[in-house]
């Protein structure tokens, strides 16, 4: 299948599913299985641990062997680890599933990014990225209507179905999904610790070698930091701090499933008008563009902490959600940009920023777990402080984002 076409099947089936998934999954945890914040906190902290131990090792697995088949292997994870949730109601069986989520992870991260990389060359995926983040909208949206429709009746259910959804996306790629621009490593090397140690190191040198990838690196430790708290703690703001089933006539997933419905659309036109205004080939286009959104995210994460209702928690969600929704694809176009074209250790340098990621998670999550028992409100403004520091370090890489990437000249 034509890979640009196959992203944005791929990005539409796996948003569907995720939505189904994430529309119901911390509500079931809070509501059915009665989590506290601490341990919705270290269900994450599980999942980011194990992202640490294997981010390295898949991302070299898939740069040695195939970024195809890491991705397959990826997705059919994922797909497991949202059946051992929804089936087993259980606090040791989220540690599992999130355990198994974090594995599936790290064999797509580096993996799925470099493949698209590799078949419609880096200096096109900007456009492929945004586009396919409109086209993830529209699915999610849909996502979200049937999740709130299923989980009205039973909780588990729509994690049950997303489970299925992502096992079978992985055998759709096995059938279709082309690998033409990659060249793996030659089979006899294949089997040698040597080649994963010497590509790790490659890797390594890659990044060290670009000053901006280096800030990356530090930017997406700051991102973990901050992002495990709101990740499993914002609905519990919802439910306990604003107490919103006292303000609405029906169950909370249909809440958060408008929430997260109205977030879609609102997201697609926006990232209509970022693909338009922002010039994804100019990287210091990008880099102020990141630096904007990550100052709206923070003062949209202080005002969520703050807020004396749902009204204007409501407000600060919004912002919040939008900023943070927008800055992944040009955190991943500014990241492509600065590797080498043809590197051969792609999937490498990605694969150590989700690992800087999963670190700042693991040490962020833990301690606002701690003070979300006792204070939600603080959690979310000891949050938006984590993340304070990648604005800093945004400005201060600016005068190395000079030059305007050309665009791929397809020969008639």
């Amino acid at each position: 299948m034509d890979p640009y076409r196959l992203h944005l099947l791929r990005g539409g089936i796996l948003s569907f599913a995720s939505s189904l998934v994430w529309t119901a999954m911390l509500v079931y945890q809070v509501q059915v299985i009665g989590m506290t914040p601490l341990q919705l906190v270290l269900a994450g902290t599980t999942m980011e641990i194990t992202i640490f131990l294997f981010e390295i090792p898949t991302g070299v697995v898939a740069d040695v062997y195939s970024r195809r088949l890491s991705t397959i292997i990826g997705y059919a994870t994922l797909g497991v680890s949202y059946l051992v949730q929804g089936l087993i109601p259980a606090f040791g069986a989220i540690l599992a599933g999130n355990a198994l989520w974090g594995l599936g992870y790290t064999f797509t991260s580096g993996a799925y990014d470099a493949w698209l990389a590799d078949e419609i060359g880096a200096q096109n995926v900007g456009n492929a990225f945004l586009r396919g983040s409109q086209v993830d909208r529209v699915t999610a949206l849909a996502g979200i209507i049937l999740s709130a429709i299923l989980g009205s009746a039973i909780l588990a259910l729509p994690v049950v179905l997303g489970g299925f959804l992502l096992v079978a996306l992985a055998v759709l790629l096995v059938i279709v999904m082309p690998e033409t621009g990659f060249k793996p490593k030659p089979r006899g090397e294949r089997t040698t610790w040597h080649t994963y140690s010497s590509t790790v190191r490659d890797g390594i040198r890659v990044t060290r070698g670009q000053p901006v990838l280096m800030a990356l690196l530090l930017i997406t430790f700051f991102f973990g930091l901050f992002s495990e708290g709101w990740d499993r703690l914002w609905r519990a703001q919802f439910l306990r701090t604003f107490a919103l089933e006292a303000f609405i006539p029906f169950p909370a997933i249909v809440f958060f499933a408008i929430l997260n419905g109205a977030g879609m659309i609102l997201g697609i036109g926006l990232a209509e008008i970022a693909r338009r205004k922002v010039d994804m080939m100019n990287p210091a286009k990008v880099n102020r563009a990141l630096f904007w959104l990550v100052a709206v995210m923070i003062g949209g994460l202080l005002t969520f902490a703050a807020a004396p209702g749902v009204l204007v928690g409501l407000i600060a969600y919004f912002v919040f959600t939008q900023a943070r929704e927008l800055t992944d694809p040009f955190l991943r176009t500014w990241t492509n940009q600065h590797i080498p074209e043809g590197s051969s250790v792609r999937a490498t340098v990605l694969s150590l920023q989700s690992q800087a990621h999963a670190i700042g998670e693991v040490a962020g999550g833990p301690p606002v777990g701690l003070i979300g028992n006792a204070s939600l409100r603080l959690a979310f403004a000891g949050s938006a402080l984590f993340l304070t520091p990648a604005l800093a370090i945004l400005c201060r890489v600016r005068r190395y984002d000079t030059q305007t990437v050309a665009p791929v000249v397809e020969s008639s």
